[in-house]
């Protein structure tokens, strides 16, 4: 199911599409057995995103949240970033390669005039940056992709006449995605999880306990050991 972000009434936001990265829950350490690819935390359609690619983006997102004046809660609210910043990197490949098999594209001036109005609407530059910073883990030299995305989602959407508005528009968006990246490859190491086509995330052994364990009357899921709700 694809879901709007919890950020989705800002200006600058993921689409409900991109909700798909705020799926992620906890990240087991496991080692990296499995993976086909030393070096790689993930391996989308054979071209490696490297651990040390992964790493660098994070130290870069926390090192820009250590200089915000919201500095204290940006950290507190960290636990998950490299899992998310992983999904987000290959995320962005799939959307990529959907709106490329659409024949979708965007052009420099149609970027440029998209962050431009993101910035009118939120009152500069400087309020852009740090509202992407804060509110989706963006530093300012990755604005530029994060909405590349957002456009070619909008522009993949207009052209499979699907509404994002609307569940049935999300439904045939989020089927395609997920379409799609089944035929790319994506093998992420397990230190990570596992990509989900299905879902169009990565689903870490926490991830998909919580979905398939027993739940409890006030919705909480069975922890193991437990005994099972009476009926």
């Amino acid at each position: 199911m694809i879901r709007r972000s919890a950020a989705s009434t800002s200006p600058v936001r993921r689409t409900a599409v991109l909700a798909a990265g705020g799926l992620l829950v906890g990240l087991p350490l496991l080692s990296a057995c499995g993976t086909p690819h030393a070096g790689a935390a993930a391996v989308v359609e054979g071209d490696q995103i490297t651990v040390s690619t992964l790493q660098h983006k994070v130290d870069a997102v926390r090192a820009a949240q250590a200089k915000s004046p919201n500095a204290e809660q940006l950290s507190a609210n960290s636990a998950k970033l490299t899992g998310a910043t992983l999904n987000g990197l290959v995320f962005d490949r799939v959307i990529a390669r959907a709106a490329k098999d659409a024949g979708v594209g965007v052009s420099r001036a149609e970027l440029q005039s998209f962050i431009r109005a993101q910035e009118k609407m939120l009152g500069g530059e400087d309020a852009l940056r740090s509202t992407l910073l804060e509110q989706q883990g963006v530093v300012p030299g990755d604005v530029e992709q994060f909405f590349r995305t957002e456009l070619r989602v909008q522009k993949l959407s207009k052209a499979k006449g699907a509404d994002l508005n609307t569940p049935q528009g999300q439904r045939q968006i989020g089927d395609l995605l997920a379409k799609t990246s089944k035929s790319m490859g994506i093998d992420v190491n397990p230190r990570y999880g596992k990509w989900n086509a299905d879902r169009i995330a990565i689903e870490t052994a926490q991830d998909k306990w919580l979905r398939v364990r027993p739940a409890t009357r006030d919705g909480g899921a069975v922890a193991p050991g437990e005994p099972q709700p009476q009926q």
